[in-house]
């Protein structure tokens, strides 16, 4: 039977090849028929994209075996490389421009996974991507694990069994060297190809982080830079004349100005993903913090507003991994989640950027999961509700992670602690007839471990507030909450 292992996708060749370009696939260590292991992160799975650069830019010698003579050599390449693809096969090419090599001129990673730290945890709390409940790096490295039989036993005892088993440490959820080294914000530096960035900020798989703190850092750098954002969920590249128009300036050289663009594209609610909004910059440049204070009334709702209200007392919840989110959220009254919602909405509201939350809380025992849903209220049971009907944004956090993300404490049970940290980047807007709602509960069935049910989570109601990126800032909030509806 023949093997499947170099079996590649023809995709891109259709698209590309008729565009005047040349397509050439090469696949990661351990996959395919490449040589060595996968490392998932590791310095090998940017070195070897490096490789096949250096190769078709002349540097580098290749042949067509791997231990024969035989040279062959790419002279029909310009010396100027683009590099494509969707998840893993985006984070590739990003793996590739931390090397700075000569010759990548620009790269478009769709929803790539930058950090496996930020994949596989979330501010200190182990917690898997959406639908692969209880997944951890090495069942990544399994799964991708494609390259030749005879080497297999090596790799795993070399890489899944010592390295990995060593170093990702699931019991802490704590980020160390082994996190760090398979993090490619820490090799930004050397980075100078253009860079169009893809995301979705609805991917509960990559989540949008992923892309936005790689697209703020090569920004910085002054490299040109574009983002694309869309409102579905994981992968979904830009549409192909935004592609066309990156890498016909610059890999062709065409003066098209595309670097003088919007730095921003983002695909509203109803619109086709073909069919982006152009802005300024992600986040929007009218964007400002807006501080929302808590007042409780559990177990049912409590409000949330921009004033700060007199002095609160606490409220509890009780751990039960047993209800999903969307349940709690929908819920008038249980003691498994805490939440608190704003005036209804009089006129459409945008959110643009990261929001986060200070939150101040005790545990009944030494350790608990923290989940912080941001909803849009009614819950919308339609089955055709769109996710944008319903999530606004979510965030997972360790308690016992409240000094650093490097080091976690058992909790004292009673003892109140403070955290700050964010939750997923969003651009959003909310509809009239909306209500923004914070909910604070403890296990997300879909996103964390799911402990014996039980724990209970006591919250400083007056020492907890929510910080939310709004077009147009406090005003914009105050005007939709108390204005009369407008008509269109």
């Amino acid at each position: 039977m023949k093997s499947k292992r170099p079996i590649i996708s023809k995709s891109h060749t259709k698209e590309w090849v008729p565009r005047g370009y040349i397509v050439v696939h090469s696949s990661s260590p351990g996959t395919g028929l490449s040589q060595g292991c996968p490392t998932v992160g590791g310095d090998n799975e940017s070195l070897a994209p490096k490789a096949v650069i250096d190769w078709l830019c002349g540097r580098g010698k290749g042949f067509t075996t791997p231990d024969g003579n035989e040279a062959v050599v790419a002279d029909w390449c310009t010396g100027k490389v683009g590099m494509t693809g969707t998840s893993y096969n985006g984070t590739i090419p990003l793996a590739a421009a931390t090397t700075g090599v000569d010759g990548l001129e620009a790269i478009i990673p769709i929803a790539p996974n930058t950090s496996y730290y930020h994949y596989y945890r979330s501010n200190g709390l182990v917690r898997h991507p959406f639908g692969y409940m209880g997944e951890d790096i090495d069942y990544l490295y399994d799964y991708i694990h494609s390259g030749n039989e005879s080497k297999r036993e090596f790799c795993d005892c070399m890489v899944r069994d010592k390295e990995m088993a060593n170093g990702f440490d699931r019991k802490n959820g704590d980020y160390n060297d082994f996190w760090a080294g398979r993090d490619y914000l820490n090799d930004i530096k050397p980075l100078k190809a253009a860079m169009l960035m893809a995301h979705a900020f609805n991917d509960w798989n990559v989540v949008p982080e992923h892309s936005v703190r790689i697209y703020e850092a090569v920004k910085a750098k002054g490299v040109p830079t574009q983002a694309f954002f869309h409102q579905g969920g994981h992968g979904g590249p830009p549409p192909m004349k935004m592609m066309n128009r990156w890498f016909t300036r610059y890999l062709h050289g065409i003066e098209n100005e595309v670097e003088k663009d919007p730095r921003a594209w983002i695909v509203r609610e109803n619109a086709e993903r073909t069919q982006p909004t152009s802005y300024g910059d992600y986040p929007n440049p009218d964007a400002k913090p807006v501080n929302f204070y808590l007042t409780g009334a559990a177990p049912q709702r409590g409000s949330l507003t921009t004033d700060r209200p007199n002095e609160q007392a606490t409220e509890t919840l009780v751990d039960n991994f047993s209800f999903s989110g969307a349940a709690l959220a929908q819920a008038e009254w249980t003691n498994h989640r805490l939440i608190y919602v704003t005036p209804k909405l009089t006129q459409p509201i945008h959110l643009s950027g990261t929001p986060s939350i200070t939150i101040k809380l005790a545990s009944n025992r030494p350790a608990a999961n923290l989940s912080v849903w941001l909803v849009s209220l009614p819950w919308s049971t339609n089955r055709q509700a769109k996710i944008t009907d319903n999530i606004i944004t979510r965030g997972w956090a360790d308690p016992q992670n409240y000094r650093s993300l490097t080091e976690s404490e058992p909790l004292v049970p009673g003892q109140f602690y403070e955290m700050t940290f964010d939750l997923q980047p969003d651009d959003q807007v909310l509809p009239k007839g909306q209500q923004i709602g914070l909910m604070i509960f403890s296990s997300d069935r879909d996103f964390t471990l799911h402990p014996n049910p039980g724990t209970e989570l006591t919250i400083d109601v007056g020492a907890t507030s929510l910080r939310l990126p709004i077009v147009g800032g406090k005003a914009a909030f105050s005007k939709a909450t108390t204005e009369p509806a407008t008509k269109k």
